[in-house]
């Protein structure tokens, strides 16, 4: 894929997703690990998280990533601007008719309109992260993934601390406790 391409396919996803980097991050998936197959599904989760724990605007990380994964710096370069670039022109023009949008009943009612959809594609998307992370070590993804939801529901802790808490978990794990061996 050329980088001229793949400016092209992270431009109209971020210039055609409403809701922000939850609802494109599915779609950047669906794009290079299902129908163009230039990255495995297991790597595009990989770049998911780890879009998920850099600073900033995920569907940022997630293009940056995946455009390093395919062309390697030109292509992270390419991607951040090709994310960025739609949202920066749309601001622009809003900022000039934002009176005329604020008071028009049409443009209101398309917006809470598209809340419902955008609330959709979000409980899919974690659906589909959710099931991916699950298919291997299932009780242990199972244990995190509850415990992150219990902690960030009813407790005050900062959520980038409960990602650093369970990432460290997740480390010790995987990384130093020793393993089974199967007979």
């Amino acid at each position: 894929m050329s980088l001229w391409k793949f400016f092209l396919k992270i431009f109209a996803i971020s210039m055609m997703t409403f809701g922000g980097g939850y609802t494109i991050v599915p779609l950047i998936r669906e794009e290079f690990a299902h129908k163009e197959k230039l990255i495995r599904d297991d790597e595009m989760l990989e770049l998911i998280a780890l879009s998920q724990t850099a600073p900033g605007p995920i569907a940022v990380s997630t293009a940056l990533l995946t455009g390093y994964k395919l062309k390697g710096r030109r292509g992270a370069i390419v991607g951040i601007v090709a994310a960025i670039l739609p949202p920066l022109i749309i601001i622009s023009i809003l900022y000039y008719f934002y009176t005329w949008f604020a008071a028009n009943f049409w443009v209101r009612a398309a917006l809470r309109g598209m809340s419902g959809a955008i609330s959709a594609i979000m409980i899919v998307a974690v659906y589909d992260l959710a099931k991916a992370s699950l298919k291997e070590h299932k009780v242990f993804s199972a244990i995190i993934l509850i415990a992150a939801f219990l902690t960030s529901t009813f407790t005050s802790i900062n959520t980038g601390l409960i990602i650093l808490a369970l990432a460290l978990v997740g480390i010790v794990a995987f990384r130093y406790v020793p393993k089974e061996k199967k007979p």
